[in-house]
C-alpha cells in the first residue's frame, strides 16, 4: 500500500484556464480521487492570467467533468471541488510567485499536506524556463517534501533550443524531479509492448533479425490541423510526431531486456536503442524519408480543404503533414531489419498500430504462388481500438488444400473499456507516486532531436517539388509505398 505522505500533495496547474486542463487534467484528477489513488490530503491550484475566483474555477472543473462524460458520484463531488483553488498569476512577476507560495502554505496547513509539490506546466513552451527559475528563486521548491515539474511537449524545436531549455530547468530542478510528458507513453497498449515482449516466452526468442523481416509503425489521423494551424505550420509532422511519439515506440520495440523493471534500467535500454539508430545525413534523406502535404479531398464522406487553405497556414507552405521513414538500428539484435514509420493528417483512417512481420519459412511446402502463404504478423493496436492480433496461416475450409490467413484477436477495449485509464490519468498517477518510467529522460530527448534535426535541415534547404502530394482521405503520397517496395515489402492495411 502506498504511503499517504508520499502521494498527498499540492498540484499547481499553470494554464488552468486552457483546453488541456479542461479536457484532460481535471477529469484525470477526479478519476484518481474517485478511485482512492488521491486521498483526502491534496489541493489543486489553478494559475493563469484570467481574473477568476475559486468558485469560477470549481464551476469550470464541474463543467469539464460533465463534458468529458466522466462518471460522477454526486455524494462526494462537493468535497472534491473544495480542494480546488485559483490564483491570478503573471508568470513574469516575482510578486505573483510570492502570492502563490503563500497560498500553497495555507492549503498545506488546511489539508494537512506534507510539503509535496507538483508543478504542471500546461503553458506555451517559451514560459517553461522562466517559470522554473521563479519557482526556485521565490522559494516555492522546498527541501522538506518532494518537488516535481511536469512539462508538456514540445521540449524545444531542435537540439540547441532543447538543450538551452533543459539547462534553464536544471538550474531549478534535478533531472529526477523533471517529468517530460509524452502522452503516448501513457497509453495502455504502448505500455503493453514491454509485457508482450518480456512476459511471453513465445515472442522474446523471436524478437531479433533472425526471425523478424521488418517492423511497421503507423499513426494516422483523419483530422486536419484544425485551430492549430499557426503552431503546426512552424512545426510539421516530423517535429510534432516523429521526434517524440514515433521514436519512443521505436525505442520500446528495439530495446534490450532490462535487468530489472525499474525506471533507471528501462530508460537505460531505451537510450541504448536510440544511440544505435543509424544517422541519416543530408544527402541520404530522400533515400530514407518521404514527406507529404495533404490537398483537398473527401474524408468519411465530407469534402475537406487542403492544408494550404487551413486557417493561419501560409498559402505557399512547405510544411509537411505526412512523414514516412525507414530507420535502421545498428546493433547485434536488429542489424538489417528496417523499422518503417509513417504518420500523417487527413488520412483514410484514425489508427495507431504496430505490425511486426516475421520472416518466411525456408522451403515452405505450401508455397506455390505469391497468394498461397501470408507472412505471420503480430499487430499491436494502440488506438482507437486497443488489443493484439496474431495472423497465422490455416487451411481453407474447402477442398482446395490451400491456405488462408487466420486472425486471432485480443480486444482490450471490449473486455475492460470502462476501467482503462486515460493516458493523462495514468501519467499523473505515476508522477504523484514518483514513477518516471513512462516519462522521457533528457538523454532520450537529446538523441531524438539529434536524429530528427538532420532530416529537418535537409528539407529546409530544399523546397518540396510537389506540395500538396496526397489527397485528404488517402493513405498518403505514393512515394511512401515505394519506400517499402524497394525492399520487397508493403504497408499493411490500417484495418488489419
Amino acid at each position: 500500500m502506498t504511503n499517504r505522505n508520499e502521494t498527498s500533495c499540492t498540484i499547481v496547474i499553470f494554464g488552468a484556464t486552457g483546453d488541456l486542463a479542461k479536457r484532460k487534467l481535471f477529469p484525470s484528477i477526479y478519476n484518481l480521487f474517485a478511485k482512492g489513488e488521491l486521498g483526502p490530503n491534496f489541493a489543486v491550484i489553478g494559475a493563469a492570467r484570467r481574473n477568476w475566483s475559486h468558485e469560477t474555477l470549481r464551476e469550470n472543473v464541474k463543467k469539464s467533468l460533465d463534458e468529458s462524460k466522466t462518471e460522477i458520484n454526486e455524494d462526494h463531488l462537493d468535497d472534491f471541488l473544495a480542494h480546488f483553488h485559483y490564483i491570478s498569476l503573471d508568470v513574469t512577476s516575482k510578486e505573483s510567485y510570492q502570492n502563490l507560495n503563500r497560498l500553497i502554505n495555507d492549503l498545506e496547513g488546511e489539508f494537512n499536506i506534507p510539503c509535496n509539490r507538483m508543478f504542471y506546466l500546461a503553458m506555451a513552451p517559451q514560459f517553461f524556463g522562466p517559470i522554473a527559475s521563479y519557482l526556485k528563486s521565490e522559494g516555492l521548491t522546498n527541501e522538506t517534501g518532494w518537488n516535481r515539474l511536469m512539462i508538456e511537449k514540445p521540449f524545444g524545436h531542435d537540439l540547441p533550443s532543447a538543450r538551452q531549455l533543459n539547462n534553464e530547468i536544471r538550474e531549478a530542478f534535478r533531472e529526477d524531479e523533471i517529468y517530460r510528458i509524452d502522452h503516448y507513453l501513457g497509453k495502455e497498449m504502448v505500455q503493453n509492448i514491454e509485457v508482450i515482449r518480456f512476459a511471453n516466452a513465445i515472442f522474446e526468442p523471436l524478437w531479433n533479425n533472425r526471425h523478424i523481416s521488418n517492423i511497421q509503425i503507423t499513426s494516422s489521423e483523419t483530422l486536419g490541423v484544425e485551430e492549430r494551424g499557426g503552431y503546426y505550420d512552424k512545426s510539421g509532422a516530423l517535429r510534432d510526431m516523429v521526434q517524440n511519439h514515433m521514436l519512443q515506440m521505436v525505442a520500446l520495440l528495439a530495446m534490450e531486456p532490462p535487468i530489472r523493471l525499474t525506471t533507471e534500467e528501462i530508460r537505460s535500454e531505451k537510450i541504448k536503442a536510440l544511440r544505435a539508430l543509424r544517422p541519416v545525413s543530408g544527402d541520404q534523406v530522400d533515400e530514407y524519408f518521404v514527406r507529404g502535404q495533404y490537398g483537398p479531398g473527401n474524408v468519411k464522406g465530407n469534402e475537406v480543404p487542403g492544408y494550404r487553405s487551413e486557417p493561419n497556414v501560409d498559402p505557399d507552405s512547405n510544411t509537411e503533414t505526412f512523414v514516412a521513414g525507414k530507420l535502421l538500428i545498428d546493433n547485434f539484435r536488429w542489424a538489417g531489419v528496417p523499422f518503417y514509420i509513417r504518420t500523417g493528417k487527413r488520412m483514410a483512417e484514425k489508427s495507431t498500430k504496430i505490425a511486426i512481420q516475421f520472416k518466411e519459412m525456408p522451403m515452405n511446402l505450401y508455397y506455390k504462388t505469391d497468394e498461397d502463404v501470408h507472412p505471420n504478423l503480430l499487430v499491436i493496436h494502440i488506438q482507437p481500438e486497443e488489443g493484439i492480433s496474431l495472423i497465422l496461416n490455416g487451411e481453407k475450409l474447402d477442398l482446395s488444400g490451400q491456405t488462408t490467413p487466420v486472425k486471432l484477436d485480443y480486444a482490450h477495449t471490449s473486455t475492460d473499456k470502462l476501467n482503462t485509464p486515460e493516458a493523462y490519468e495514468k501519467l499523473l498517477n505515476d508522477a504523484i507516486k514518483g514513477d518516471a518510467t513512462n516519462f522521457t529522460h533528457w538523454d532520450e530527448v537529446a538523441l531524438s532531436w539529434k536524429y530528427v534535426d538532420e532530416i529537418f535541415n535537409a528539407w529546409q534547404q530544399k523546397k518540396a517539388a510537389q506540395f500538396p502530394n496526397y489527397e485528404a482521405g488517402s493513405l498518403g503520397p505514393k512515394e511512401s509505398e515505394h519506400l517499402l517496395a524497394q525492399d520487397g515489402f508493403h504497408w499493411w492495411p490500417l484495418d488489419w
